[in-house]
């Protein structure tokens, strides 16, 4: 299976060409923001690589959240845009199960954490076989105390140093990447059918912005 997989969620923008458990090739650019404008190209470059056309491709995977507003926004419709033009399914997976799959610490509990840049965090529990132990949360690093307990925790994600800090001797910073793997988000889709909530934003919270009044119609 040749799977075109994207990530845009967190403060990089990153591309894989995946085929059988086998990275083609794989772009990765550290940044805050631009990936609206970064990805397509990335995306050509990986593809040319590899003299790759978008007919070839089998599916398309990209991560649908939680993390950066603009940057799930502009993953998904990539996403949603190349399927229907390639006529290829596309299957989202979130960003924190993302994350999970990619610590190879897989005999304890594993916490996905991501930094919301607004002085907390995006947090979702994955038991040792990577099952969700409940949906993503809005957390500080004092109230993930209470929620996890005393059982040995590995935590991965940007935040996890933080957050480890806080939780003490019962939490270890994982070995994986900080950031979202594109290799883990193809080998995810790859074992999965498309579904109709596959696009579904998972933001975590509701969006600063809001729909002017009247639609944006100017009022009499």
């Amino acid at each position: 299976m040749l799977i075109l997989a994207f990530d845009t969620t967190a403060a990089a923008c990153s591309v894989a060409l995946w085929r059988d458990g086998k990275v083609l090739t794989a772009k990765h650019a550290a940044m805050k923001q631009g990936q609206a404008e970064a990805l397509v190209p990335m995306i050509e470059r990986a593809l040319e690589k590899c003299d790759v056309e978008y007919a070839a491709l089998d599916r398309f995977a990209v991560t649908v959240g939680p993390g950066s507003f603009t940057g799930v926004r502009v993953g998904i419709s990539t996403a949603r845009a190349m399927g229907l033009a390639a006529n290829k399914p596309v299957i989202g997976v979130k960003t924190t199960e993302v994350l999970a799959a990619a610590a190879p610490e897989k005999d304890v509990r594993i916490l996905a954490v991501m930094d919301t840049k607004r002085g907390d965090l995006y947090a979702q529990m994955f038991d040792p076989k990577l099952k969700p132990l409940g949906d993503i949360q809005i957390a500080t690093s004092q109230s993930l105390l209470q929620w996890i307990g005393p059982e040995p925790t590995t935590v991965v994600g940007d935040a996890a140093a933080a957050v480890v800090d806080i939780l003490g001797s019962n939490a270890v910073v994982s070995a994986a990447n900080s950031l979202p793997d594109v290799a883990t988000l193809a080998q995810l889709a790859s074992t999965r059918e498309p579904t109709e909530q596959d696009l579904v934003p998972a933001y975590a919270r509701a969006p600063d912005a809001a729909l002017p009044i009247a639609g944006g119609r100017l009022r009499p």
